[in-house]
């Protein structure tokens, strides 16, 4: 017999997501009779303000994932904030709590730091983040809790903010973990890349795109030619996605 209780909606908050992993991932976990009368589905919206709407026209929606570029928008519309999503500042889990409030937690952290863990060693001391938006917020409170240092990566330099211009064999021998925060190389767009010198990658090196279509992005193709370990974004979006869906049941 399926539990009443759990006879409830879930969805993806983001813009063009059509091509959403959440949707497919939690649509085949609730296929399981185990799951049975839950739902997930894509709220596809042009931009946040259309948020508040999209709250009052589906009173009996119990929780959200949240992708770009509303991971740091949506936090104002929110009634409060886990102590984790606040000190991170980028929000990508949303439950709706008993009491009709919404409140923000952040899954990313944990999905990257537990997808990342196993591949680390012990020169593996420094990572260069690539991209400064929600995401890279995630993957650098993460890098906190792991005691490795960073610096972040823009097409601009700014107060600790380094620009690609930058980036020479010198970096690569003090960053020995790249990670790629930013949607460059993402499908349909499978050609392009961040804008690095990819001959110095080494065996040495670790090439992290939170990406995960296509599965090897052309930022890992580069790297692993020179004998980096790669790593896309499938098993934190797993790693997130579980988190998120204990967050949603507690």
């Amino acid at each position: 017999m399926v539990d009443i209780l759990l006879r409830r909606r879930f969805g993806l908050l983001g813009r063009n997501i059509s091509y959403s992993f959440s949707k497919g991932y939690f649509t085949e976990k609730f296929n399981n009779e185990v799951f049975a009368g839950n739902s997930y589905e894509n709220f596809d919206i042009s931009e946040i303000n259309y948020f508040a709407e999209l709250i009052k026209n589906n009173p009996d929606l119990k929780g959200l994932n949240v992708t770009i570029p509303y991971k740091e928008q949506v936090i104002p519309f929110l009634d409060k904030l886990s102590k984790k999503a606040a000190l991170i500042g980028a929000v990508n889990t949303i439950k709706f709590t008993k009491s009709g409030k919404l409140k923000g937690y952040n899954t990313d952290y944990y999905g990257f730091k537990k997808s990342l863990k196993p591949l680390l060693e012990p020169h593996h001391k420094k990572a260069l983040i690539l991209g400064t938006g929600g995401a890279s917020k995630g993957v650098a409170f993460a890098l906190d809790e792991l005691d490795i240092p960073y610096t972040f990566v823009s097409r601009e330099a700014k107060e600790n903010i380094i620009d690609y211009d930058l980036i020479n064999a010198t970096t690569f021998d003090n960053f020995q973990i790249i990670i790629n925060c930013t949607p460059v190389g993402t499908s349909p767009n499978v050609e392009a890349c961040p804008n690095l010198p990819y001959e110095f990658f080494t065996e040495k090196h670790i090439a992290y795109d939170l990406i995960y279509n296509p599965a090897e992005t052309t930022f890992l193709r580069k790297a692993k030619e020179k004998g980096a370990l790669i790593k896309n974004g499938h098993d934190m979006l797993i790693f997130q996605a579980e988190k998120a869906w204990k967050i949603w049941n507690k």
